[in-house]
Parts: C-alpha cells; structure tokens; sequence
C-alpha cells in the first residue's frame, strides 16, 4: 500500500482530473489515510476536478417533513425512530404548511424541493397525502419536486413517476458490511433494489449517507465504491449529529479534518456526481469548514434547517456562494 500511497495524488490527478475516471476502492483508501498535512493539496485537486467534471454551478435544495417521527424501523442514528426514547415525536405537516414551505425555499434560488417523510416505505394514505401535495405545489411554485418515503414497491414508483418526482432520495447510510452495526429492522439490500427500480423507472437517484458512525476507513472507501456502482445523480453527504436518545447519541463528532478528507475523496471517487453538503456539516465543519468543502469537491448544498436539527441559515450559504463567485444553478428549461 506504501506505493499506492505515496503518489495516490499524482494518480488521482492523472486518472480523476485528466481522464475523468474515479478511484478505486483501494485508491480511495490511500486517500482517506493521507495525512494532515496533505489535506489542502487534496482539496485543491477534488476542486480541480469538481470544475472540471461538474462546472461551477451549485445546486440548492430545500427539504420539508411531510411526516415527521413514529418510524418503525430502528436506524441508530435517527431521532426520528418510534423505537427511541429521543424527544422527536410523531407529526403531520398539513397542505397549505407544504406550499409555503415550497415558496420560501424557492425564494432562496433553490431548484429543488424534496418532501420527506419517516416512514419504513409510504402506506396510501401517505401516497394520496403526497400526491395532493405535489398538485398543490405545482399550481403555485415553479420548482423541480423531490421525494425521500423510504422503501418502495414497483406500483409506488411507477405512481411517483406518473407524479412528475423529478428525483428520489434513499440513502445507503453507509457500506454494505457496516449496515448491520446500524439498522437491524431492514436490510442494505433492500434498499439497492428500491433505488434500482427508481432508476429504470426514470427518475434521478440521490443516494448518499452519513459518515462518522463508527466505520472504519475501509468501510469509508467501501462505500464511496459502493456508491460508484450504483451511479446515483446526487450523494448528500451527512456527518453524524449526535442525536440524545439513539444508540449512536454518546459517539463523538468526527474531526473536521477527517471529514474534509472524506468530502474530496467521494469527489475523486465520483467525478460527475452531484456531491451534497447535509446534515451534521453545521456542527462538524463549522464556517470554515463550509467554504473549504465548497473549495473541496461539494456542488450542491441543503439549505435551511434539516428534520429534526437545525442547520445554517439559508443567506449565510447564499452569502458565501456569492463570496466564492459560485454561481447557484438556475432551473432546467423543461420545467
């Protein structure tokens, strides 16, 4: 490995940046174990090869609960987990509530607004709730819609897809063999199979996850592997905010370093990807580790709060895209 390690940034440099070809699982485990020192180099070359492949627009998104809490499932990371003592409790958004949310996000310049809801995978009374809230959307707010209601069977996406969702977020969470460690209630394999059918049906995939819930490098590089198999359109990128109540509330939050680091080497790893900054950036990065990710590989960015925390607020991500002369992606022409 000392030789994979000693020139992986050449490599990367010659086979990312010039040839747009990602790394390797094991090419992006030399780059998760370079040290410190080597960090601005890093971020430097994943922002070269973010321009490069993507370009300097950053897509801005909003996401709202439809559903907030009460899920059955028990991933350990999750507030919103029925299983948990956490203070999150079950919540229904109602229609007009949706609309407004959908104008204020679109007031910030965002493209995208994604409805979310904590559930195993939607129920009818779910579908027709989100149904009768895209149709409202729609009549007033000129904005790509996107939905994130768990596991989903054939019927419910090709209902989805007759809907008009123009993208599906379901997140891997993390690497197949770190799964386990992290829900017990269902299986990383049925999630593959919802974001495959997704994908055949026609929608855009968002499939990210959350770093820093005890995996190990290996398994850091084994999902960013994982992730280039299945070639979503977009990876949000979370970092575990400690939630009191869940089995992960008591793990540390991973080191600001040791994140940037995972920021650039999902870049390199993903060339043409949308890469995402989500949840836990606030509390892990902090200001300056915004602009470094932004300088680091990210292209996109969820403004405003989260679900169940808050994040920063949407003019402080608008101001610093400003700053770096980042210009925010405007909407698609189909619209």
């Amino acid at each position: 490995m000392t030789g994979v390690l000693a020139d992986i940034l050449d490599t990367a440099r010659d086979q990312v940046l010039e040839r747009g070809e990602g790394l390797t699982q094991e090419q992006t485990l030399a780059v998760l174990q370079l040290p410190d020192e080597r960090l601005d180099d890093l971020l430097q070359l994943a922002h070269e090869v973010r321009m490069r492949w993507c370009g300097p627009e950053v897509e801005v998104e909003g996401i709202i609960s439809l559903k907030t809490g009460g899920c059955p499932e028990d991933c350990h990371f999750c507030s919103q987990s029925g299983l948990f003592e956490s203070p999150v409790r079950s919540a229904w958004i109602d229609i007009p509530s949706l609309v407004e949310a959908a104008k204020q996000t679109q007031k910030t310049g965002a493209t995208e607004f994604c409805i979310v809801a904590a559930v195993r995978g939607p129920d009818k009374r779910l579908m027709s709730q989100v149904a009768a809230g895209i149709e409202a959307i729609r009549n007033e707010v000129d904005i790509q819609i996107a939905c994130s209601l768990g596991m989903l069977t054939q019927e419910q996406v090709d209902e989805l897809a007759a809907m008009g969702v123009h993208r599906y977020n379901h997140n891997l969470e993390t690497s197949r063999s770190h799964f386990p460690n992290v829900v017990t209630t269902h299986t990383w394999e049925e999630r593959w199979g919802t974001l495959k059918m997704v994908r055949e049906a026609g929608m855009e995939v968002c499939c990210g996850g959350i770093l820093g819930m005890g995996e190990s490098l290996e398994q850091r590089a084994e999902f960013a592997a994982d992730l280039a198999e299945l070639e979503p359109d977009e990876v949000p990128l979370n970092f575990l905010n400690p939630r009191p109540g869940t089995p992960f509330g008591d793990l540390d939050v991973m080191p600001a370093t040791e994140a940037l680091k995972a920021v650039a080497a999902f870049r390199l790893a993903l060339p043409r990807t949308i890469l995402r900054f989500a949840g836990g950036r606030e509390i892990t990065l902090g200001d300056l580790g915004a602009e470094k990710g932004i300088l680091g590989g990210i292209n996109a960015v969820i403004v405003g709060n989260y679900l169940t925390t808050l994040g920063r607020p949407a003019e402080s991500d608008l101001d610093l895209l400003d700053q770096l002369k980042m210009p925010i992606k405007a909407l698609n022409e189909s619209l």
